[in-house]
């Protein structure tokens, strides 16, 4: 009975919408709180810094994006964003050219890959 549960649940995950072109929907990373510098120092939510860039997962792409897809975390500007909603769920929708940068998960085994990435 569980497995049936998990398949209704992998159904209900797919989003509704398709992206066109070179845009990318990604979802954001919590952590909007308090966070803990490299030393351990504890950071209130509170406190003022400059121009930040935040990470977030891919979550769907339009058929001309070439260098991102489903699953991959980026690095974006949230000052330069659009939000959107779809099932109750926050959104930022924006062009590919956009990210500034891919986590390097993907690209650790190949040995053919160029570019630029985190």
């Amino acid at each position: 009975m569980s497995d049936r549960k998990n398949e209704h649940d992998v159904a209900d995950d797919k989003l509704p919408i398709r992206m066109l072109h070179d845009r990318v929907l990604v979802r954001q990373d919590t952590g909007e709180g308090e966070r803990r510098s490299g030393g351990g120092i504890l950071i209130p939510a509170t406190a003022a810094v400059g121009k930040r860039l935040a990470w977030a997962e891919v979550v769907a792409v339009g058929q001309n994006v070439r260098t991102v897809e489903p699953g991959d975390r980026v690095l974006y500007d949230p000052e330069d964003r659009a939000e959107v909603e779809v099932r109750g769920v926050g959104y930022v929708l924006m062009r590919e050219r956009d990210l500034h940068a891919v986590a390097a998960d993907r690209f650790e085994g190949s040995e053919d890959s160029t570019g630029l990435y985190l």
